[in-house]
């Protein structure tokens, strides 16, 4: 399966950049917060935020620095919001490794998180671009409004409808996407036209990239996924392949009843079903083609742009979200 890093040349110059510019994050006079920051920013994430808030700004007047200081702030807020859901749902690795509630312990992680947060809106400020720190404020709000709602609906049954899986996905992943195409086109200077074309591509690649992430959580593997199977489920969230779990047995089903129980043998049980109906049935094919719908419309949204290597790169992107295994 192809590299999702092959699929960053136009931009690879400066994504290069962009870690550099991580790493100068990660010094600090302070030893234990440097061992934090160094930890959670090891180069083991895909970077694809930060790759389309690059090749966004290729539409228009293209600015390093600026593109540059964009890219860094997208990914230090998504890491952010890691480490902070990392303490919300007490897990203890992610991508294989430790967390870093799990090497420290909650109250610095959630202070470290903050660190980033507060690092992430000073590296955005220096673009000196008001629209684009409004819309990195604004963004960050409906991050944790995402956050706040799957918190609030674990466990709850009902939340189960696709009006509330997607309100919640938009929140806690395809906002960030979506800023990342519409920031990188405002920071270039784009038109009307290409920004809006650039934000809904983030957007809807946003939601089939967390669909595919949900599919995963049942049918991939511990180790390919870095954290347990089905953790998803065993927190309360309601995720699309639970959903249509629930729809195909309205009125007894192992996810509502895992929901209820407190009992951790039958939680078990009930998660050892969830996991054989979903990955045996019909129900991942469908969540896929779900994804592959989210997918085409971002394909479809920057299709008027000019047939760039830019352009190019986002589209095999958009094809890698809906391939991955890992």
């Amino acid at each position: 399966m192809t590299s999702v890093r092959s699929l960053y040349e136009p931009i690879a110059d400066d994504l290069e950049l962009v870690e550099d510019t991580l790493q100068l994050v990660t010094r600090s006079d302070f030893v234990p917060l440097q061992n934090m920051l160094e930890q959670v920013l090891q180069r083991s994430g895909k970077r694809l935020r930060p790759a389309i808030a690059l090749l966004a700004g290729s539409f228009g007047k293209y600015d390093t620095d600026k593109q540059v200081a964009l890219a860094t702030s997208i990914e230090l807020l998504h890491t952010a919001t890691l480490v902070h859901d990392d303490v919300i749902d007490s897990a203890a690795t992610r991508r294989g490794q430790p967390t870093a509630n799990a090497t420290f312990d909650n109250a610095a992680s959630v202070m470290l998180g903050d660190y980033m947060f507060a690092h992430a809106a000073e590296l955005v400020a220096r673009t000196g671009n008001i629209a684009v720190i409004r819309l990195f404020a604004e963004t960050l709000m409906t991050m944790a409004k995402g956050e706040l709602d799957q918190d609030i609906s674990a466990y709850d049954a009902t939340s189960g409808t696709m009006r509330d899986y997607y309100r919640r996905i938009y929140g806690k992943t395809a906002s960030l996407f979506s800023t990342a195409g519409a920031g990188g086109a405002m920071m270039g200077e784009c038109d009307a036209e290409a920004t809006e074309a650039l934000r809904s591509y983030g957007r809807d690649l946003g939601m089939a990239f967390q669909i595919v992430d949900d599919v995963l959580d049942f049918c991939g593997t511990a180790e390919a996924l870095g954290k347990p199977v089905g953790s998803d489920l065993l927190g309360g969230t309601l995720t699309l392949p639970s959903i249509l779990l629930m729809e195909e047995s309205p009125g007894d089903n192992p996810v509502s009843r895992l929901f209820k129980t407190e009992d951790e043998a039958e939680r078990e049980r009930c998660l050892q079903e969830a996991l054989e109906r979903i990955c045996e049935g019909a129900i991942v094919d469908r969540s896929m083609a779900v994804a592959y719908e989210w997918r085409d419309k971002a394909t479809t949204a920057i299709s008027t742009l000019p047939q760039t290597a830019e352009r190019e790169a986002l589209e095999a992107i958009a094809n890698f979200v809906t391939q991955r295994d890992f």
